[in-house]
């Protein structure tokens, strides 16, 4: 393959597996809380889906460097559907758990196998010192596009049935994600370096592949700490994917508005995101290197949320706009200072630990983000939503000093 197919392949790929959490976002809490539920259950069913992801995230990530990456792909994407088909059905915590639980299934099958497959098959195309920042920023925008253009449809489907249309981008995602399925079978060819293996070599290899990807983890202090910034991410971006809804609700006085009310700040903000991700390699250049480049993405992020939680205090249109506002910033940064960290990290990892790495990563990210769930509804149903993302934002803000020296590349 041309390393132009190869990034083309990359982008598609990228797109459908992130076109279905954006149709589901703006619907899914309020979905849940139309029939029933409360924050703090909300809490708790996000929790045990993050749960869910974390026991599977190693194990997964291990499965696609052993057996291939296309196959963990496919896989997830059933697993996709069966999820969003439970989910849009469900009327009673068992059946949301159920959902969630299927769902983060797919989630842990889904964290790294389509990035580990662009590195490695342009690595083949072009050697190891080929320039990733273009194919994974390019891969941002895409999926960037995915959710702005899915989480958009998602608020909008709610409104063609008043009163129980929150289920409908639900099922819109579970045809997404066949779409993904089919993609995935098509576009996907594995590297050279895949072979064939027996089900008892994939019971021997899983585990050594989780083992080194994991112990590098623990070895090289720079792959430690650019993972370690995924723990606050997960904090931070579950605290805004799980309260936001609620507060556009109040400020439009209902759920199918402020479904559609979240779907269009969410929607700016995944645009920004894309333009974040589009301009990483640029940015990069600007500030020198890359870590610095990290750092300043890092504190624009943390600034952002805590504007956002300042917003608590306007009502009405001010609200809007200060939420959109908020949204706009948090995404450009974050998409600016992820795109280099995971350049950062692909120096250090080897091809055959990448989507064990990877998977690394989404465990932390998720570990922050369940971690943090509870206690953060637990802080939003107290004192408010202001306080929980304040709390955020110092958390963020933190994450900066993890670039500053970061120790150089070594790979073994």
């Amino acid at each position: 393959m041309s390393p132009r197919s190869i990034r083309w392949r990359f982008v598609l790929v990228s797109f459908l597996s992130w076109l279905p959490p954006g149709l589901m976002m703006a619907p899914q809490v309020l979905l849940m809380t139309s029939r029933g539920l409360d924050l703090a259950d909300v809490g708790v069913v996000f929790a045990i889906y993050g749960v869910t992801a974390i026991a599977l995230e190693l194990p997964t990530g291990g499965l696609a460097d052993v057996v291939g990456r296309r196959a963990v792909v496919v896989v997830s994407a059933v697993f996709t559907v069966a999820g969003l088909s439970v989910l849009a059905v469900a009327h009673s915590v068992g059946l949301f758990v159920v959902a969630m639980v299927l769902k983060g299934i797919a989630r842990a099958l889904s964290s790294g196998p389509v990035e580990a497959w662009f590195v490695d098959a342009l690595h083949e195309a072009e050697g190891p010192e080929a320039d990733l920042k273009p194919g994974l920023a390019a891969g941002s925008v895409a999926s960037s596009v995915a959710l702005c253009g899915g989480v958009l449809a998602g608020g909008a489907l709610p409104l063609l049935v008043p009163g129980q249309g929150l289920a409908l981008p639900i099922w819109a995602g579970a045809g997404a994600g066949v779409a993904l399925l089919v993609a995935a079978l098509a576009v996907l060819r594995e590297p050279r370096r895949m072979s064939r293996v027996s089900f008892g070599g994939v019971l021997r290899g899983v585990p050594v592949a989780v083992r080194g990807g994991f112990g590098v983890t623990v070895r090289d202090r720079g792959v430690g700490r650019l993972l370690l910034v995924s723990v606050g991410l997960g904090v931070m971006l579950n605290a805004i994917e799980m309260l936001t809804p609620g507060r556009l609700a109040v400020l439009t006085g209902g759920v199918e508005t402020g479904s559609t009310a979240y779907a269009v700040v969410a929607a700016v903000g995944f645009a920004a995101n894309g333009v974040g991700g589009a301009l990483a390699p640029w940015f990069a250049r600007r500030f020198t290197t890359s870590e610095r480049a990290a750092i300043a993405g890092t504190v624009v992020t943390a600034i952002a949320v805590g504007g956002l939680a300042w917003s608590v205090v306007l009502i009405g249109s001010a609200g809007m706009i200060g939420a959109g506002s908020g949204y706009v910033a948090i995404f450009a940064g974050l998409s600016l200072s992820e795109v280099i960290r995971m350049e950062l990290l692909h120096r250090r990892v080897v091809s055959g630990m990448r989507a064990t790495v990877l998977s690394v990563n989404s465990l932390l990210l998720q570990a922050g983000g369940t971690v943090s769930a509870v206690a953060l509804g637990a802080l939003a149903t107290t004192t408010g939503v202001g306080w929980a993302w304040a709390a955020c934002a110092a958390t963020t803000l933190l994450l900066a000093l993890l670039y500053v020296r970061l120790p150089p590349p070594r790979i073994e």
